[in-house]
């Protein structure tokens, strides 16, 4: 038994010595260089993966060993071939410390870049600009990632844009290390270029030929990626539909010509929405709604919402006819009774509306008829009672014609990094025909979105309103066609539409034009959570009686799972009439 455990004593004793020998990590310094040469450097060198994990002694001095090689290699990609490292091994306590130091030498510069493409494909925009790219890398540092990014991108814009045969003939970067020179060599045999055959939808509820309204091409055009993915997003928009899967059948291409099939499961027909919500414009309230998201096999849409909150209450129902076409033509009839209670003014309304919407040269175009009639006040202040003095009462019936353009970019609809909304409307009666009064309007809204800084966590938002109406009867104008500013949407730091001229009583009565405009700037701690800071300035105004009010303040960002929650703090700047601090809360998209 004792001649057992010495046995065993002496197997053990080497592992013991070598656990004895065996340390916490190794510290990495690079010296000589900066990013990205320095990240590659250490993303290069095997050491960097001990910075948390044992190594021994023998270990260590074996990897350093490699050190300077690999470093080498490493800023290779970037245009360095001539690198010198030179290195301390240090042991700290019970880790190591290497220091490597770097001298990058003279960078590979790009000389010559030969880039051939068929003619055919040469003329197309798309490749014009893929293969200009690829041209400045001329007389720059050699970046392979550089060069194999643009490379990668003229191929895909060939496959983009119908040369579905094309092949890379030549990929050489001829290194000559002796005069720092590279060049390079490319040449694509594009082949034919193929042309959209016919379009199969599978699994749809409608009748055939209804979806090629939403076909953005004929058959016989050129094939392009682009427009798949625009029936792809048109066909998503629709809401008729669970599932769009666009895929062109490329393996099956006969005569240069690519059939695309549409797969295709339709989406719950009858959708239910409710509950709580709080705007400060609105108030606390509730919110019901029923779609039919098509009633028959022609696609026909109804609409119905009811909203009661403490400031609102509205009751609207809205049926939509999609027509043929492939402009996404259709007719929509509608109707909204609505109870609005402002800071300054209160109005019942009913209004049938009427419209033909389709997409024009990639806007949004409305033309239509309104019918709007119904009783308000203006210039109330709080619970006031109606008969107050200065108090203006009202009641009209007007009959106009309404034109809208509206257009937006944005690369996500859940939060814009880049993006932009333009909205223009022009209304009108036919002089007094059938109306209380005879006015004109035309009104502009616009916002621009662009994130920048390290992983774009921040974004600088500009938004504008303009407004201005003619009429020869201003009192018979109910508020919602007089313009006010204020609020969540308009200046913050005041009430919801608590700017605007006065009368003789001193109280707001709305005016003939509007003139807001903000700017924003939001960053971003962490993926969803983020702070804002705001100036907002703006009037109403009656003549050109024009003086800005300014609100600023902070807000609170929150990307929630229900969309974007913005909670602003803000204060009138330099107003004699306003002050303290006026709480702002939107839920919704950024466009």
């Amino acid at each position: 038994m004792r001649r057992a455990r010495r046995r065993l004593s002496l197997l053990l004793l080497p592992l013991l010595l070598l656990a004895s020998q065996a340390h916490a990590g190794v510290r990495l310094v690079v010296q000589g260089v900066e990013d990205p040469l320095k990240a590659a450097a250490i993303a290069g060198v095997e050491l960097s993966q001990y910075a948390t994990r044992e190594v021994s002694d023998a270990q260590v001095r074996r990897l350093y060993e490699r050190a300077p090689g690999q470093v080498k290699s490493a800023l290779e990609p970037y245009g360095y071939y001539d690198a010198s490292v030179t290195g301390d091994l240090q042991q700290v306590g019970k880790d190591w410390q290497v220091t490597l130091r770097v001298q990058p030498g003279e960078p590979v510069k790009v000389t010559t870049v030969d880039v051939q493409l068929d003619e055919e494909a040469a003329q197309l925009a798309p490749l014009r600009r893929a293969k200009r790219a690829i041209e400045r890398l001329k007389d720059k540092p050699l970046n392979h990632g550089a060069y194999d990014a643009a490379r990668d991108a003229l191929s895909a814009q060939l496959t983009a844009n119908g040369f579905l045969d094309a092949r890379l003939l030549t990929h050489r970067v001829e290194v000559t290390r002796a005069n720092h020179n590279a060049a390079i060599k490319l040449a694509w045999q594009a082949g034919p270029r193929y042309r959209y055959g016919r379009v199969h939808f599978v699994g749809s509820q409608f009748d055939d030929g209804f979806l090629d309204r939403y076909v953005p091409f004929k058959s016989g055009d050129y094939f392009s990626q682009n427009q798949l993915l625009e029936l792809q997003q048109a066909l998503n928009g629709a809401d008729y539909f669970a599932v769009v899967n666009v895929q062109p059948e490329v393996d099956a291409a006969k005569n240069g010509m690519v059939d695309v099939t549409v797969q295709l499961a339709p989406a719950k027909r009858t959708i239910y929405t409710g509950g709580p919500f709080i705007g400060t414009d609105t108030g606390f309230g509730v919110r019901g709604g029923m779609e039919r998201r098509w009633v028959n096999r022609r696609g026909h849409k109804w609409k119905n919402e009811l909203v009661v909150a403490q400031r609102l209450k509205t009751l609207s129902t809205l049926y939509s006819i999609p027509l043929p076409g492939d402009n996404q033509r259709s007719y929509n009839v509608g109707a909204n009774f609505r109870d609005a209670n402002t800071a300054t003014s209160r109005s019942r309304t009913l209004e049938l509306v009427g419209n033909e919407a389709r997409q024009w040269h990639g806007w949004t175009r409305t033309l239509g008829v309104h019918a709007l009639s119904g009783t308000f006040t203006v210039g109330k202040r709080g619970g006031e009672p109606d008969n107050a003095p200065g108090i203006e009462h009202g009641h009209s019936t007007l009959v106009f014609g309404e034109a809208a353009l509206t257009r937006k970019q944005t690369d996500s609809p859940d939060f814009t990094r880049r993006g932009w909304l333009l909205s223009v409307a022009a209304r009108s009666t036919a002089g007094s025909l059938l109306s209380d009064a005879s006015f004109s309007e035309l009104t502009a809204d616009a916002k621009w979105i662009r994130a920048f800084g390290t992983r774009g966590r921040n974004r600088l938002i500009l938004r504008g309103s303009a407004g201005i109406t003619w009429t020869d009867d201003f009192a018979a104008l109910p508020p919602q066609l007089r313009f006010f500013a204020g609020g969540d949407r308009s200046v913050r730091g005041y009430a919801y539409q608590s700017i605007g001229p006065r009368n003789s009583a001193d109280r707001v009565i709305g005016g003939h034009h509007l003139l807001v405009a903000s700017t924003e700037v939001e960053h971003y701690f962490t993926r969803n959570w983020g702070m804002a800071a705001f100036v907002d300035t703006g009037n109403a105004f009656s003549g050109t009686d024009y003086r800005p009010k300014i609100g600023a303040g902070l807000g609170l960002r929150w990307r929630s799972p229900v969309g974007m929650i913005r909670v602003d703090l803000g204060t009138p700047i330099h107003d004699d009439r306003a002050h303290g601090i006026q709480l702002h809360l939107v839920i919704g998209p950024d466009l």
